[in-house]
């Protein structure tokens, strides 16, 4: 049975469906692409926050700077460094080969995978935006419930539009990074030969080895110069789904909360709409820095939602940020039984490359868990001109407001559930 049935019997999902998918809509016409740190961006927040205003006691946009380009930035050195090293194993030392290649997997390590600010000063600075709207409860404060979904939209994935997702993941950036991890093999195998690449060849047992794996690692050569060619550094992509119908979903729910007269005696209900998450998560690490010690001075349990478009992918991520972080258990069973009750079997998943914003929560000891339907392949249209508001898919939008409604109201009622042996 739904808890959120005990509390109002009139909340509209269609209705507010409705609002959200127009609200994308006006947005994705009206001001377009959103990249981070650019004026279109904090145009979008507030616009949202002027619709925040009605529904919310406070509302307010934090500023935070950033490298917008540091993330993705990394990519023409780390091919530089790869296709280089397969020459100057062959022509100077195996050693500077496997120096470039140390090189190379380092920024591709910190920054892509782990979403450090490894290399982001090397890049010009912007400012981005956090819009924070908050409902206070009726009483004493006593817990607190934040959803984030981020109002950027990211670089085109030129790769990803031309040739889809799972066929570029499969035909260019796996070879790429595969030919880089037999590079440095390579170039081990010819330091530990002792004497380099041409003079390992005048031993006559070992020639044809070594030619064979010169010529192997020039293979990846192409591979790894198509990844060049991952994402534009200028055009920016709608992002309808991703991820306005994150924080619509999340503003949906509120909405519907309090057109239905649910006010809660001592929850306190938090919406972020965040910047620069497409730039590895800035605007949720931004706010983390600037927050961390009253989100530890009162229990706080967080849902990041993100793309709502593949009802039939609908998950909760238990790890996250190329999963090496654990969400939650709490949080994660929270929405899972909130699914439940709502009619819907959700099962947990993981981000293993990439991230979404509650891993800017886990990382400093909040309880948190991401929250999303999309296709992990990825679709088509993920980070591309395609994700418009023709391609909603409303009823993916009306379960998500569904579901953060029961979660709300469970939240409130019951807390987080406790974990069992």
């Amino acid at each position: 049975m739904k808890i959120a049935n005990e509390y109002s019997d009139s909340i509209d999902i269609q209705k507010n469906t409705e609002y959200a998918v127009k609200g994308i809509t006006k947005i994705c016409k009206k001001i377009g692409p959103r990249k981070p740190g650019s004026p279109e961006e904090l145009r979008a927040q507030q616009w949202m926050e002027k619709d925040m205003k009605n529904y919310c006691d406070k509302t307010e946009i934090e500023s935070f700077t950033l490298h917008r380009q540091g993330f993705m930035g990394f990519i023409p050195f780390t091919v530089a460094c790869g296709v280089a090293s397969v020459f100057v194993n062959w022509f100077v030392s195996p050693v500077a080969a496997l120096v470039l290649c140390v090189l190379a997997f380092i920024p591709l390590l910190f920054e892509f995978l782990m979403y450090k600010e490894f290399d982001d000063f090397l890049f010009p600075k912007q400012t981005s935006h956090n819009m924070i709207a908050t409902k206070s409860p009726k009483g004493e404060t006593k817990k607190r419930l934040i959803m984030i979904g981020h109002s950027d939209s990211q670089f085109e994935w030129t790769l990803n539009y031309l040739i889809g997702g799972l066929r570029a993941k499969l035909f260019v950036e796996v070879p790429a990074v595969v030919g880089l991890v037999v590079q440095t093999i390579y170039a081990l195998v010819c330091i530990i030969a002792g004497k380099g690449v041409l003079s390992a060849m005048n031993i006559q047992s070992a020639r044809w080895f070594f030619i064979l794996f010169f010529v192997v690692s020039c293979v990846f050569i192409p591979f790894e110069l198509a990844f060049l060619f991952f994402q534009s550094w200028t055009k920016s992509v709608p992002g309808a789904s991703d991820n306005l119908s994150g924080c619509y979903t999340g503003m949906g729910t509120i909405k519907a909360l309090s057109e239905a007269g649910i006010e809660f005696e001592n929850t306190e209900l938090v919406m972020i709409c965040s910047g620069s998450e497409e730039a590895g998560l800035r605007g949720a690490k931004a706010y983390v820095k600037k927050h961390e010690q009253e989100l530890k001075d009162l229990p706080t349990a967080v849902v990041a939602l993100d793309t709502f478009r593949d009802l039939e992918d609908m998950a909760v991520y238990d790890r996250d940020l190329s999963g090496t972080v654990r969400h939650d258990w709490g949080v994660k069973h929270l929405v899972q039984n909130a699914a439940r009750n709502c009619g819907f079997e959700l099962p947990f998943s993981s981000i293993y490359i990439g991230g979404c914003d509650a891993a800017a929560f886990t990382q400093k000891g909040i309880k948190a868990t991401g929250f999303a339907a999309m296709n992990p392949d990825p679709p088509r249209y993920y980070h591309t001109r395609l994700d418009t508001p023709e391609n909603l898919r409303p009823e993916c939008i009306s379960a998500g407001i569904e579901i953060m409604c029961e979660v709300a109201c469970m939240y409130d009622k019951e807390g987080l559930p406790e974990q069992t042996k």
